[in-house]
């Protein structure tokens, strides 16, 4: 599915390296352009500053561009002679039609800045006045994964975390981990105005700070990468561009990134962009709501799959599963943060991969010389076994052990 544009829809296109082309002098953007005929207006994304949001383009005539010798790729709406044009060029290596994703759990109509999705799996339990303002309200999946036992030892301070998703509202118990954020969704901020991301960040490192809920990593940073539109829906180029950027940006570099985003299918040239993000951050994705196979980007090798399970420790009927599953964390009945400062419960393994995240932020808190691929594997060999003894498709190696990742002393 592709989205029409003032008559187009986007594209996905992929130009062969430069010493591989049969015009080596041109720009791939000085290429394209003599197949499109407006004038478009490029934005490096690897020379986004952070803050930056795109301009509304109703007209589809803002191409994002990647401007790297390994993944020359441009993200342009397109007529479909235009696209035929450019599918026959030698200088290109593909034209992919662009898809939708979607966060996967979607927030009740009454909980969202002006309006949006309507539905998903669980109902708001606390409103605008959130739990007790005297003290820090523990959720149940906080307590679940065993995160309080580690805060003593380690509350993540220094460990940056990434939220690909629709954003983060900067919350009151967000308060000085939220560091900021970019946007790749046309006309929009990366200011949350669906609640979705919000809610994900604040299971990630809502703050301990004498009020509303705590996290699993209290004082990790966060940092929001708005790749899904306030209607909860976003392209696969937006997450390209956003994963792009993360792996670029020279502020900081992400420890972890959360996706709890995912479709039935993506287009082929994701996986590449999945593998270079993963080169130094470890992605971390919800595997899915429809009960069936995992979706992408959470089916992609580099990625950790993750499943929900119920307060009985039980997979939710809803819940993804497959040997793509790697670990699984609560995911029904979550509670945490949501825009203008109020707090709800929402359910699905949107609420799961969170736990997952945090968990990886703790770990990297006490293990600050291991890569993540190294971190990976201690939160798979920690976790506790559910189900079928060893791996299997619905619990993965197990539920999430904060406690046990973050104290783990042997090599292995």
């Amino acid at each position: 599915m592709v989205e029409e544009l003032g008559g187009k829809q986007r594209y996905i296109v992929t130009f062969k390296k430069k010493d591989r082309r049969s015009d080596k002098t041109a720009d791939k953007t000085e290429i394209l352009q003599q197949s499109v005929g407006p004038r478009l207006n490029f934005v490096d994304v690897g020379a986004c500053a952070a803050g930056f949001a795109p301009p509304d383009d109703p007209e589809g005539l803002v191409a994002l561009d990647i401007n790297d010798f390994e993944s020359p790729t441009v993200f342009v709406a397109l007529t479909a002679g235009e696209a035929g044009v450019l599918s026959k060029d030698p200088n290109v290596e593909s034209v992919e039609p662009d898809g939708k994703v979607y966060a996967l759990d979607l927030i009740p109509q009454e909980m969202l800045f002006g309006g949006g999705f309507v539905g998903g799996l669980g109902e708001p339990k606390a409103g605008a006045d959130g739990p007790s303002a005297q003290a820090d309200v523990t959720p149940w999946g906080i307590s679940r994964v065993k995160a309080p036992m580690c805060w003593e030892a380690t509350k993540a301070k220094g460990i940056y975390v990434a939220v690909l998703d629709t954003g983060i509202w900067p919350h009151n118990d967000l308060s000085g981990n939220l560091l900021g954020g970019i946007s790749f969704v046309p006309g929009e901020s990366w200011v949350d105005g669906n609640g979705h991301g919000t809610h994900v960040a604040g299971t990630i490192a809502a703050a301990m700070n004498g009020f509303g809920v705590v996290g699993v990593a209290p004082s990790a940073y966060l940092y929001a990468i708005k790749v899904l539109s306030n209607d909860g829906s976003g392209q696969w180029s937006w997450l390209m561009s956003g994963l792009y950027w993360m792996r670029t940006y020279y502020g900081c570099t992400f420890d972890v990134a959360n996706m709890s985003l995912g479709a039935d299918s993506a287009p082929s040239a994701v996986e590449s962009y999945i593998n270079y993000a993963a080169d130094n951050t470890l992605l971390v994705c919800a595997a899915g709501n429809s009960g069936g196979p995992v979706g992408y980007p959470a089916k992609y090798a580099k990625c950790m799959a993750v499943s929900a399970i119920k307060s009985d420790n039980t997979i939710a009927s809803w819940s993804c599963r497959g040997p793509e599953v790697e670990l699984c964390a609560p995911g029904v009945d979550i509670l945490s943060t949501l825009p203008g400062n109020s707090y709800g419960t929402l359910s699905g393994t949107s609420m799961a991969a969170p736990h997952v995240s945090g968990a990886a932020a703790l770990c990297r808190g006490t293990h600050r010389g291991l890569d993540m691929d190294h971190i990976r594997n201690i939160l798979k060999s920690t976790a506790n076994d559910l189900g079928n003894p060893d791996k299997d498709d619905l619990y993965g190696y197990g539920m999430i052990d904060c406690n046990g990742a973050t104290f783990w002393k042997t090599c292995g």
